[in-house]
């Protein structure tokens, strides 16, 4: 896979990241907020770290990028970019909450599935909208 430092791909990075946290921020301010209290009040910070946060939103973008709208882009296939996007988020979600599942006790599982849809469904978007602002744009 060639994956080389060009303006190209460091405009389509900041087109990810951007698509990404306006939707991800809209589903943890609006959707998430009480579900996660109300589920995972007893492990919540009073603040969010926002360090971790922004490494894990630029490390996420980074490997969505790398493994699925660069595919995507080249390729020309929308689709691509949707379902392998869906698959990455599937994959990279289920990292976190399966292992928090095997290793947290009481971690809910309610919020185990909600996670794993979440993801597949926030990557999705963001590689098939990315993948279609790029190329009706640029």
């Amino acid at each position: 896979m060639n994956f080389s430092f060009t303006w190209a791909n460091v405009r389509n990075y900041g087109i990810a990241l951007a698509v990404f946290l306006v939707i991800d921020l809209i589903w943890l301010t609006v959707i998430a907020k009480s579900l996660y209290a109300q589920h995972l009040g007893y492990l919540m910070a009073p603040k969010a770290k926002l360090i971790a946060a922004l490494i894990f939103y630029l490390l996420f973008i980074l490997g969505l990028q790398f493994f699925v709208l660069n595919p995507a882009l080249l390729s020309g296939s929308w689709k691509t970019a949707l379902f392998a996007g869906m698959f990455f988020g599937l994959v990279t979600y289920a990292t976190y909450d399966l292992t928090n599942q095997a290793t947290i006790k009481d971690w809910p599982v309610l919020i185990t599935v909600i996670d794993l849809v979440w993801g597949s469904v926030v990557s999705g978007l963001t590689a098939l909208l990315s993948f279609l602002i790029i190329r009706r744009f640029f």
